[in-house]
């Protein structure tokens, strides 16, 4: 059976195939992770039409693409999650600023908000089905320790052992995303430090690279 530990060298093995130019690992990366890409996308753009085309995108993009991965910075569920992520706030702001005229505070904040539960989501999906059931229950759903292991047909003690377990782990990979996307501080005595980071100050924070990882350079 497989352990999570041959995860990273399964996704480097993968993004070889990848730039081979094998389409069946294109095909199983798709089947993978393709329902995780596009219901981030949806709750994010609360469009089915447009989470389709994004997920098509997304999917285009690392097959023309495979040398955009870095697996040393994390796994590729990870990459697509930012890199879909982004591209989903980056179109819902566009969306909201040419209905609008402009996205001003209140539009901003609320793509803050839709964005954020979305991530929160999809990392939640990630987590073992027993942890991830019981934060569906409990944290989503408001149901109480009792009601949570009645439903679950297990003890209230192993209820409130696999939710904060669940959460710890939530905020663990929640935090170590936004360490793998944030850029790093300039070295003593570097000019750059004393300029803006480009994108500072937007709802989901200074913009990395296009391919989701890089976070020096330019974007789209």
């Amino acid at each position: 059976m497989a352990t999570t530990d041959d995860a990273p060298r399964r996704d480097e093995q993968l993004q070889r195939r990848l730039a081979r130019g094998e389409e069946t690992a294109l095909g199983e990366l798709y089947d993978q992770l393709a329902p995780m890409v596009h219901g981030l996308a949806g709750r994010i753009l609360a469009d089915q039409t447009a989470a389709a085309q994004l997920t098509r995108e997304i999917f285009a993009h690392v097959w023309e693409h495979p040398e955009a991965f870095d697996p040393s910075r994390g796994s590729l569920r990870s990459w697509l999650g930012a890199l879909t992520h982004r591209r989903a706030v980056d179109r819902l702001r566009a969306r909201r600023a040419e209905a609008a005229g402009y996205a001003g505070p209140a539009e901003e904040d609320e793509i803050r908000t839709v964005a954020t539960a979305a991530r929160v989501q999809y990392v939640v999906s990630a987590l073992p089905q027993p942890l991830r059931e019981t934060i569906a229950e409990s944290y989503y759903d408001g149901r109480t320790y009792q009601e949570t292991a009645r439903r679950l047909g297990i003890s209230e003690q192993a209820a409130k052992q696999r939710m904060r377990l669940g959460l710890a782990l939530l905020a663990t990979e929640l935090e170590q995303e936004r360490e793998r996307h944030r850029p790093s501080a300039p070295a003593a005595g570097d000019p750059r430090g004393a300029l803006p980071t480009p994108g500072a100050g937007s709802p989901d924070g200074p913009r990395d690279g296009e391919d989701g990882q890089r976070t020096e350079g330019g974007g789209t």
